[in-house]
């Protein structure tokens, strides 16, 4: 049964306006809200129109890319949740978007290295069942300023050095057209890395900077693996940590229910 919420409204959209603008320290939204289910999801830049407008649909997944800006930072994001019950197909794609979204996340290199050498380590899961994306795994965000702030990214034609203190998106996804769309997106924050034991040169790393729960019903535990699902585990831990203090009644319910462990 399909659900009387629109998928891709500009009423739906109001209401993450809303929500933001409770904080008081919202100024303006960082870009138009990708919001779209189903085939609309598979468009990786979707705007919404009255004409493509859809409601959700039970088996469907949905994509919501947003941000705002605020006083003290640019945010972007984006999460694709399952309506109902998700196909073992979709489970399959997620979990290796899941796998690429880790492995950037958890990336150690020496300093020099360039957004062309961390890219391909996003993609390597869906390479090797014979998919990929066609767009960058990630772009430099401002603090205050540009939603997508150059020259820094993660992407095939990423030349520039990546340094402690820059701000990048993590957003492999993947698309089947004219049926659904997946994308994965944290900010992380670069940094100097502690020293690897019995390593012989620095590291750098990432910090990650977003906390909102990855949804638990697309993921398959024995394709993400016991380091993923520890990786998943511990990321939900911090997730309900920080903001669940924040959160009273329903929403800490629901909060709780969404970082619940994932078995391995």
């Amino acid at each position: 049964m399909a659900s009387p919420w629109c998928a891709s409204s500009p009423g739906s959209i109001a209401r993450h306006q809303k929500a933001r603008a409770e904080t008081q320290a919202l100024k303006e939204i960082s870009f138009d809200t990708i919001s779209g289910s189903g085939p609309n999801g598979a468009i990786v830049h979707y705007r919404v129109t009255e004409a493509t407008n859809r409601r959700l649909q039970q088996g469907e997944l949905f994509l919501v890319d947003s941000g705002a800006q605020f006083i003290d930072g640019t945010t972007d994001i984006t999460r694709t949740v399952a309506i109902g019950a998700p196909t073992a197909e979709m489970r399959d794609r997620f979990t290796r978007v899941l796998m690429g979204h880790i492995a950037i996340s958890e990336l150690r290199f020496p300093p020099g290295t360039n957004g062309a050498h961390i890219d391909a380590f996003a993609r390597h899961a869906l390479w090797q069942a014979g998919f990929d994306y066609d767009h960058g795994t990630g772009h430099g965000v401002g603090s205050y300023l540009s939603v997508h702030e150059g020259p820094q990214s993660i992407s095939k034609r990423g030349q520039v050095v990546i340094e402690a203190g820059m701000i990048l998106s993590n957003e492999p996804g993947y698309y089947k057209t004219g049926a659904y769309g997946i994308r994965i997106e944290n900010l992380l924050l670069v940094h100097d890395a502690s020293p690897i034991a019995g390593g012989e040169r620095p590291m750098m790393g990432f910090e990650t900077l977003t906390l909102v729960p990855i949804d638990r019903r697309l993921v398959d535990p024995a394709l993400l693996g016991p380091a993923g699902v520890a990786w998943l585990n511990a990321y939900h831990a911090r997730v309900a940590a920080e903001i669940g203090p924040h959160l009273t009644g329903a929403d800490r319910d629901w909060l709780d229910r969404a970082t619940a462990p994932v078995a391995g």
